[in-house]
Formats: C-alpha cells, sequence, structure tokens
C-alpha cells in the first residue's frame, strides 16, 4: 500500500502506522483552543510533536468541533499562513491542512502543505476537488453529515458502519472522477461526527469493514485514517482522557487503522513500537505443565 502527494510517497508495508500530530491554531477548538494561536507557541508545539515521531503536522484553523460557528475563509488563512510560512521553514516532516475551503487549501499548498484533510469529504466546497487534482496533493476525504451547526440532528443510522461505508464509496467515486488518483486518497469515518457518542463505539467495533474493504469496493486498498484524540464520546472530562485515547488508536490500530490523527504523539508512538515488537518476534512459548 502506498499513500502518494505532492510528489513524495509513503509506502506503508503491514503494521507500518503512520501519525499525524494535531496543531490547532484556533481559539475555540474542544481541547486545545487558545494554546497555540501565536507563531511561537504553535512552532514550539510542531517541533515538539515532530520529535516525538509525527510522520506529518495537520494545521488546523477552523474548530469543526459540533456546533461550532463557521469562520470566513479570510480569518482562516489569517490564522494559518503564517504558521505555514514558519513550519516550512523548520519542519523536516509534511503539512496537512485541515479545510473544508478551496481557497484556503489552494493558498496553503501554494504555501508548501501538501495535503489536504477535508472532514466534509469534498462536499462542501465544489471547487475543492480541483484544487487537490491540480496541485497533487494528498486527501484525506473524511464522513460527515451536513456542517457543525446541523450535524448532530443528522446522526441517524439503520446501521452506521455500513452507512459510513457507503457514502464515503460515493465520495471517493465523486474524488476520482475530479481526478484525484485513487493512490493520492485516503478514508476517514468521522469518528464523533454526525455521530452519536454509541454510534462512534460502533463503528470502532466493526472497523475492519472499512479496512478490509472487498476488492469490489471503491476505496478498497487505501489507508484509513481514524481521528478520535480526546474526543466525548470516551467518556469523563478532558483532563482524564488521555489513557482512554491510547487505548482506543491502539484497538484501531489492531483493526487496520493505517492513519491516527492525535494530539499525544509520544505515548502513541511507544505504545506503537512495543506492539510492533511483540507483533514481528512473536510471543515466547508459553511454559509447559509439569504436571501434565
Amino acid at each position: 500500500m502506498i499513500f502518494s502527494f505532492k510528489g513524495a510517497t509513503w509506502d506503508l508495508p503491514p503494521r507500518r502506522v503512520v501519525l499525524f500530530g494535531i496543531l490547532n491554531v484556533t481559539p475555540d477548538s474542544f481541547s486545545d483552543g487558545g494554546c497555540f494561536t501565536t507563531l511561537e507557541s504553535a512552532l514550539a508545539r510542531a517541533r515538539q510533536l515532530e520529535a516525538e515521531g509525527a510522520d506529518a503536522i495537520d494545521v488546523g484553523g477552523e474548530s469543526t468541533r459540533p456546533g461550532a460557528a463557521p469562520i470566513s475563509a479570510a480569518e482562516e488563512l489569517g490564522r494559518i499562513m503564517p504558521v505555514l510560512a514558519v513550519l516550512q521553514r523548520h519542519l523536516a516532516i509534511p503539512i496537512s491542512v485541515d479545510t473544508s475551503k478551496a481557497a484556503v487549501a489552494e493558498a496553503a499548498l501554494a504555501a508548501g502543505a501538501s495535503i489536504v484533510n477535508d472532514v466534509s469529504g469534498l462536499a462542501r466546497d465544489p471547487r475543492m476537488a480541483g484544487v487537490v487534482a491540480a496541485s497533487g496533493a494528498g486527501l484525506i476525504l473524511m464522513h460527515s453529515r451536513g456542517e457543525p451547526r446541523t450535524m448532530n440532528a443528522r446522526a441517524a443510522y439503520s446501521r452506521v458502519i455500513e452507512e459510513v461505508k457507503r457514502e464515503l464509496g460515493q465520495r471517493f467515486v465523486a474524488a476520482q472522477r475530479a481526478g484525484i488518483p485513487r493512490e493520492r486518497m485516503a478514508v476517514d469515518p468521522g469518528i464523533g461526527f454526525a455521530k452519536t457518542a454509541e454510534q462512534s463505539r460502533q463503528i470502532l467495533r466493526e472497523l475492519r469493514k472499512l479496512t478490509q474493504a472487498e476488492a469490489s469496493e471503491s476505496f478498497s486498498g487505501r489507508p484509513v485514517m481514524v481521528g478520535l484524540s480526546l474526543k466525548s464520546f470516551l467518556g469523563g472530562e478532558m483532563a482524564d482522557r488521555a489513557l482512554p485515547t491510547l487505548a482506543a488508536e491502539m484497538w484501531a490500530v489492531e483493526q487496520g487503522a493505517r492513519f491516527i490523527r492525535t494530539h499525544d504523539v509520544g505515548p502513541l508512538r511507544r505504545a506503537l513500537a512495543t506492539w510492533e515488537d511483540i507483533a514481528s518476534a512473536g510471543l515466547p512459548p508459553a511454559p509447559r505443565d509439569p504436571g501434565g
């Protein structure tokens, strides 16, 4: 499996997991709003994520939490463009831009970003597919319904994993028709986006239905991203979600997720190293029963 973006390629052999470190330069994101709104704090955080083992930094300038108010492209650009200029000079890893606006993606890609993470799955801006196709950028297609102010009201499914799979497939086909090659795309079931807490848990329980999609399905063989870091479906207060996040992320990896979008890169990278060591070397044989 490969994932290509702007002249680069990630080779993804079995158990290779790519970590996207989250950098929100917003005043109102649910977990870290206001923490990284200066150039100095944003750069320091990005460097920390890179040092902890991030493969890419995912920069977002607009909160997409349920109920969030939209902002203009000009405001979003005002937040992310100075940060991208600094990151481009100081980071050795790729930059992803978390946006659903074509104008924002276009400017970010021109400034050095190489992947677009669109939480609307190309549904909100008719120009977005063309921008991604023309730029050579990679694309993360996420499943959602509606927009942040309306998504909770649209969390109605008869079989959530089947409907998410079908709707993601439709968006994937639309992206291909717009000229985006399949090797430049990954898909994301959108944990917490137009899903209740129980629906999010159900998607994780049945994640293999996405990661092992049948050959007849449009996105078969493409990487699946999971972004669940610190989300409310994990329960408890924000300060108590780090360990549940790690547990859920490792579950997603075991179910075949190849991209993980996370706030806590360091602990996850260490957990993955242990998992890989066990998986590659194998557990020692169980001791024989002396009485047997």
